[in-house]
């Protein structure tokens, strides 16, 4: 099985970049994230004439996420959550469903965590405060639930390998020590950066500015993970970022990352 997660930056415009990348990279559940559409605009249509299914939680101009997932491999997903359930907020920022397979359930999250805006702004908290109700909505999740993956664009470079310039970056949003602190306090509940498991080339990112010729000179950011809880840890057998659709026409700032289990 595959598992992917992709801030598509507006489905709308990048919902032929979607149906290519299905199938040309053979994905079984895809997290999207930056849908920026409303619920009723959601192309649940053009997915299901594809063979997929998927549910979602979308929003106008903003946020907006959806977990797609292929009709012919999967049944259709349980015990549907949208948003953290003890954290009030307007943003559409997370949806987790529950598939059953032959080796059990998976439980998928699919969160587009807030950005921050700048360190020690009001964004800042609201993001601090996400991280920490996440943590602990997670860690009641993952006493139900053994195999759990936690995909989606945190907004956050867990360390200095995840930046073309460390130094530049140093202390400024994504790359803060609280942002950190909050994403290995995530790790510390039992979950594993999937990314990490494997021996990896420097220099390899999930994020470009469009700006600068950013994706050009590789001045990027790895800032799209996933984590996968102890039980799922030992079958994640590949790992790996597709800058291919970061080329196409149009593309959204950041490309896919999977893993194969």
């Amino acid at each position: 099985m595959k598992i992917a997660t992709w801030n598509v930056n507006s489905l709308k415009m990048r919902l032929p970049h979607v149906l290519d990348w299905l199938d040309q990279s053979k994905t079984d559940i895809l997290c999207l994230q930056e849908l920026k559409m409303t619920d009723d605009l959601f192309p649940i249509q053009a997915l299901e004439d594809n063979g997929f299914g998927a549910v979602w939680s979308g929003q106008k101009t903003y946020n907006g996420v959806a977990i797609v997932y292929r009709k012919d491999k999967l049944g259709e997903p349980e015990s549907i959550q949208k948003n953290i359930p003890t954290f009030p907020d307007e943003q559409k920022r997370l949806i987790a469903c529950t598939f059953k397979t032959e080796s059990g359930d998976i439980r998928i999250v699919c969160g587009y965590f807030p950005n921050g805006s700048e360190v020690g702004s009001d964004k800042f908290t609201y993001k601090l405060a996400w991280l920490a109700a996440l943590n602990h909505w997670l860690n009641n999740q993952l006493s139900e639930y053994s195999q759990l993956a936690l995909l989606g664009d945190f907004n956050i470079a867990p360390d200095d390998r995840d930046v073309w310039d460390p130094k530049g970056w140093e202390g400024n949003i994504l790359v803060s020590p609280q942002e950190r602190q909050a994403f290995n306090n995530l790790l510390s509940l039992g979950l594993s950066d999937s990314f990490r498991l494997f021996d990896q080339p420097e220099k390899r990112y999930t994020w470009w500015d469009y700006r600068m010729l950013g994706f050009q000179k590789n001045h990027g950011l790895r800032i799209d993970h996933i984590l996968v809880s102890n039980a799922l840890k030992s079958k994640v057998k590949a790992a790996d970022i597709d800058k291919a659709p970061r080329k196409w026409p149009k593309p959204s700032d950041h490309t896919p990352y999977w893993i194969e289990i």
